[in-house]
């Protein structure tokens, strides 16, 4: 009996500290939402009012699917505060104390922390991954249509890969109207061209859903001869649609995992190689939960030792902390974003840095 009592003991801390977890977790979400969304409401509420829209209208359209992303946003702040709240409650309480002097390792005592953190990380990541970017769509393209002015697409002379070895080409293109300007489709075999069709306008067809040409020219090369030929009316299902000339406001944010990799794929198969900002949505989406279970551990350790100036000061540190967290999130994110350096490695190295610092923050705690 005296070798089983502290098993069933530490199976009850083991609930109490995943119950205190997860309670607080769900506060500290409401509280930070809650604070986010009246904030929020201020800074936009001229929009609203200018629109007519109604409370009901705003919190139905609007903050029920901004909600979700705020949160998945800041989950590993989130789970950081309440690991120091909950480890924080502990250490006043001279709790962790006797736990510890009971014979209970300070690794064990982490565990019930890191079953709490990788559950939340699971959900996270599904998230993030399928259910979040659904989400997205809906407040997203509510800022689009209430909060934004319209979208002009001013891009002049842009290229598109549409097959293996052809490319369209536009001067300028009118997204209102659906209608491309001086296009041309050029094939080439190698570095050789062999054949390009000019025209002066292109026009979506919403109907047959293909580009409609009024009139057209064909250049066709044979060696150094070439043979021009001019015709009317041609439909064109070139792999080129008018939501590539749609605005690209936080499009990385409303794509699911398969549609983010589709997407990338897809540019990349244009030749667009400016697709850093979806690259880093998508390392970002799995060093998240990670993030988490390092931030749960950070947390514990910074505050697992009982201080004589209270726990006010083990909570500011610990809120330090996770604001230096955030700012070296969003750093790393804009030279991710930038190509300054690999998309990849910026997604992770806030996540390492701060494993790193958790790890020589480990040997200061008391076991």
């Amino acid at each position: 009996m005296p070798q089983t009592a502290p098993l069933i003991s530490m199976k009850l801390i083991d609930k109490y500290i995943l119950g205190k977890f997860f309670s607080t977790f769900i506060y500290v979400v409401l509280v930070l939402n809650a604070v986010i969304c009246v904030i929020d409401y201020g800074e936009k509420s001229e929009d609203f009012i200018k629109h007519k829209l109604s409370v009901g209208f705003i919190i139905q359209y609007y903050y029920a699917n901004l909600i979700p992303s705020l949160t998945n946003m800041l989950s590993p702040i989130i789970v950081f505060i309440t690991t120091i709240f909950v480890t924080a409650r502990l250490s006043a309480r001279t709790e962790i104390i006797a736990i510890l002097a009971s014979g209970v390792s300070f690794m064990r005592f982490l565990a019930p922390y890191m079953v709490g953190a990788s559950i939340l990380g699971g959900i996270a990541f599904a998230a993030t991954g399928w259910i979040i970017p659904k989400a997205n769509r809906g407040h997203i393209a509510f800022e689009l249509l209430y909060l934004k002015e319209q979208f002009y697409y001013e891009a002049r002379n842009v290229h598109f890969k549409v097959a293996p070895n052809t490319f369209a080409y536009l001067q300028s293109y009118n997204n209102m109207s659906n209608i491309g300007y001086s296009f041309t489709l050029e094939k080439m075999e190698g570095n050789r061209l062999i054949e390009k069709l000019a025209a002066d306008q292109i026009r979506w067809d919403s109907l047959k859903r293909t580009w409609h040409v009024d009139r057209y020219k064909v250049h066709s090369f044979d060696g150094d001869v070439e043979i021009i030929r001019e015709a009317e009316g041609l439909d064109t299902a070139i792999s080129l649609r008018p939501k590539d000339f749609e605005s690209t406001h936080r499009l990385h944010e409303t794509l699911t995992f398969p549609e983010l990799n589709t997407y990338i794929n897809e540019q990349l198969a244009r030749g667009n190689t400016n697709v850093g900002i979806f690259l880093v949505e998508k390392y970002e989406r799995f060093t998240y939960p990670f993030a988490m279970v390092i931030l749960t551990f950070m947390g514990v350790i910074v505050t697992a030792r009982k201080s004589r100036q209270g726990t006010g000061i083990q909570v500011a540190i610990g809120i330090a902390l996770a604001f230096l967290f955030i700012t070296l999130v969003r750093i790393f994110r804009s030279v991710g974003q930038a190509g300054t350096i690999d998309p990849m490695y910026s997604a992770c190295i806030p996540t390492l840095l701060f494993a790193i610092v958790a790890l020589v923050l480990y040997k200061t705690v008391p076991r």
